[in-house]
């Protein structure tokens, strides 16, 4: 994983945004791309993109309240926390307008911001989004899966969190399970999941699902991204969500799970830059 970042000119900080003390990576210069990872992620799920996307990029990964190294959370988290924290921090950052590239909850996030604050959003990126669906399966296997892993941090639990992610498990490397259980690990991590998870709640769920006014208000042009081995959906969810949106596509990537940027790093890098640049080298 860090041998992908390895001779990249990077910054890893953190930056105050309101009461949460924030880890932010950030590479590359010109137009800002944020990235934005997946319940219970770090900007790690990005190594293998960072890179590629520089190119071409001022590129920001970030992570979410509760989640990696930002501060814990004691308290449940909603859209709107997470909403109102991004643009916190692009007004740390001096961020007045930027591109989005969201996986899962990054991807809800992502479409929840864009449809709320158009002004600051170019092109978005919807990689195997969140926020359409609320299947009762799903939500318990992330919930029972995740919690498990917070709340005993063994090799084993958080191995097995990370395969239900890919199509092919041999894509989960000790690199990957190491950074995880570091984090996994941290004093207050588990209590802070609880809080994270609330999102699989059907209740709470259902008050923060993205509506369809809200895809009609996503005007800029839009990419979603579905692959062939999704464990949280059938692409048809994607088709769906892209048929809502004034200027969206939609692609699949073939052998890749909830991770198509880890699993299939270039489909995935040669794809975004692609719509990003509008295809330009």
């Amino acid at each position: 994983m860090w041998s992908a970042l390895a001779g990249l000119e990077l910054s890893i900080r953190y930056v105050q945004v309101g009461e949460w003390r924030t880890r932010v990576l950030e590479a590359g210069e010109g137009e800002p791309l944020v990235l934005m990872h997946g319940t219970g992620g770090h900007l790690e799920a990005y190594a293998h993109n960072i890179g590629p996307l520089a190119e071409r990029f001022r590129v920001i990964a970030y992570e979410y309240p509760g989640h990696g190294h930002t501060t814990h959370t004691t308290r449940d988290l909603e859209l709107p926390d997470y909403v109102a924290h991004l643009d916190g921090l692009f007004d740390a950052l001096g961020v007045d307008r930027t591109n989005l590239s969201g996986e899962s909850l990054g991807g809800w996030v992502a479409l929840k911001y864009a449809a709320a604050h158009p002004e600051r959003v170019g092109k978005v990126v919807l990689n195997t989004p969140g926020g359409t669906m609320a299947t009762p399966e799903v939500m318990e296997r992330i919930r029972s899966l995740s919690q498990a892993a917070a709340d005993d941090p063994t090799e084993e639990r958080i191995r097995a969190r990370l395969e239900w992610l890919m199509a092919d498990p041999s894509s989960v490397t000790d690199e990957l399970v190491d950074i995880r259980r570091a984090i996994y690990a941290r004093p207050g991590f588990a209590e802070s999941m609880r809080h994270i998870l609330c999102l699989q709640d059907p209740v709470i769920r259902a008050r923060n699902l993205v509506t369809d006014a809200e895809l009609a208000a996503v005007t800029g042009p839009a990419l979603v991204v579905w692959t062939s081995d999704d464990p949280s959906g059938p692409a048809a969810a994607g088709m769906s969500m892209a048929a809502k949106m004034p200027d969206a596509r939609f692609e699949v990537i073939k052998d890749a799970g909830h991770w198509p940027q880890w699993e299939q790093s270039e489909t995935f890098n040669a794809l975004a830059l692609e719509f990003l640049t509008g295809g330009k080298p």
